[in-house]
């Protein structure tokens, strides 16, 4: 527990607050490296704020690299020292190449886990978004189908169940939509691998780790 007397927040950007009180007391040396911050309710209490809030500050905390959030056991400090620059604007300057392969890479091993993890409620909302996908390549609304082909990858992210890898891609997938608007003049790219999608997302619902991990490669590797 801190001994540190944390009064309730104001100010409009709580996330940001509280990641940036945590982090102080993170950096004072209060904690040291391996220990394992309060938990999500004893810190909406310390900061008076609600669990989204919480959970974001944490987000920028992992970007930072000063914790590491372990899936059912919490939230543990990776180091003192947090990294010069914050990854989301790393990411921003970074060269679109470089973005892809991450998000490529990604999308593969994310694929796979979730084809172990999905719950039905997760199909659905692929479903939905894979339909949204083909409906706008159809109509070559190109920007609402990029959109659409994000938040299918997306909901494959979270049907994964590792929440490091869902605020990864998304970040990632974030940063690369201005690149896509400029590389792609219109639909027919996502036209033509609308059935991979529609083969990954039925490996997914068939629980086929492998296949879902073939059709992700295939998917990855296609020329646009």
């Amino acid at each position: 527990m801190m001994n540190t007397q944390i009064h309730p927040l104001k100010r409009r950007n709580l996330a940001d607050e509280v990641a940036g009180r945590l982090q102080q007391v993170i950096c004072s040396s209060q904690y040291s490296v391996g220990q394992q911050l309060p938990t999500e309710p004893e810190l909406m209490q310390q900061f008076g704020v609600g669990r989204s809030t919480i959970r974001e500050a944490v987000r920028l905390l992992v970007n930072a690299g000063l914790v590491r959030v372990q899936q059912g056991l919490g939230t543990f400090i990776m180091s003192q020292h947090a990294m010069a620059e914050p990854l989301a604007q790393r990411l921003h300057r970074a060269h679109y190449q470089d973005l892809n392969e991450v998000r490529l890479l990604l999308e593969v091993k994310i694929a796979e886990k979730a084809a172990q993890n999905r719950t039905k409620e997760d199909l659905a909302k692929m479903r939905a978004f894979l339909k949204q996908r083909y409906e706008h390549a159809k109509a070559n609304n190109i920007d609402a189908c990029m959109q659409a082909d994000i938040n299918f990858h997306s909901s494959v992210a979270e049907a994964s169940g590792n929440e490091i890898m869902v605020d990864l891609y998304k970040t990632i997938a974030t940063h690369l939509k201005q690149s896509f608007s400029e590389r792609f003049a219109d639909t027919s790219s996502f036209l033509e691998t609308q059935h991979l999608h529609k083969s990954l997302l039925q490996s997914i619902a068939d629980k086929d780790p492998a296949q879902a991990l073939l059709w992700s490669t295939r998917i990855s590797t296609h020329t646009k």
